[in-house]
């Protein structure tokens, strides 16, 4: 903590890594016990409340201080959070179901934020304070620019959900996966960028990595979970 700090903003930190580190340890055992079982749905829903902590006070913190690359990526990180529980209360989208008024919105200001995250880290790197490097002589933040395109992404996903209803009635089942799966990767961010950066600055691997692991590890147990319920609908038909 900084001393000059405001006793508010030291109380405010305080919670938001209580938060953090809640949902660190709550994220493993939802995601390795049975899926749809009564320890899966609470350690579950604490990580999510957890996640909801942390982005609150991270985007308080970030226009307190103020440190608007941290205030974008909060927006982005926390809708993979809050995606992946939405979409349990949007399992009839394939029937004709339709999201909340907040859903739209929550999405709507995701594309938003992570559009000018995604634009900053070419316009004002130097803004964005992590992750700069040099492109034919040019200055931009990297990190800025992949964060903005997945935040992007991960909203415009969700839009063209409510637009287009999926055909397969099990696609709430890899969102959630997905969602739920990109906010721990975020959270592995945040850790990975608060205590690497003290020996090795603002470099850009030090907030990438997760990402370059995660993505990848996300792939292959969609991949893996799709062929296992390939199987599954052949032999309720066989």
């Amino acid at each position: 903590m900084h001393p000059h700090w405001a006793t508010w903003l030291r109380v405010l930190l305080a919670i938001h890594i209580a938060c953090g580190f809640t949902g660190f340890v709550c994220a493993p055992v939802a995601l390795i016990s049975a899926k749809g079982g009564r320890t899966h749905r609470r350690w579950g829903k604490i990580y999510f409340w957890a996640m909801t902590g942390v982005a609150i006070t991270a985007l308080i913190l970030s226009l307190a201080l103020p440190i608007f690359f941290l205030a974008m990526v909060a927006v982005f990180s926390f809708y993979s959070a809050y995606s992946a529980y939405r979409i349990l209360y949007l399992k009839d989208l394939y029937k004709g179901g339709r999201p909340k008024p907040y859903d739209w919105a929550a999405a709507i200001i995701t594309v938003l934020s992570s559009t000018l995250l995604f634009l900053m880290g070419f316009l004002a790197p130097h803004l964005m304070r992590v992750g700069v490097i040099q492109i034919a002589g040019h200055p931009i933040s990297i990190v800025s620019i992949v964060f903005g395109f997945i935040g992007i992404q991960s909203g415009a996903g969700s839009i063209k959900r409510f637009l287009s209803p999926p055909a397969d009635r099990t696609f709430w089942w890899f969102d959630h996966l997905q969602g739920m799966i990109a906010s721990y990767i975020a959270a592995m961010t945040a850790f990975s960028a608060v205590n690497l950066s003290r020996w090795f600055g603002p470099a850009w691997w030090v907030w990438l990595w997760p990402t370059i692991l995660g993505v990848p590890a996300i792939a292959l147990w969609t991949t893996y979970y799709k062929k296992k319920f390939a199987r599954a609908r052949q032999k309720s038909a066989a």
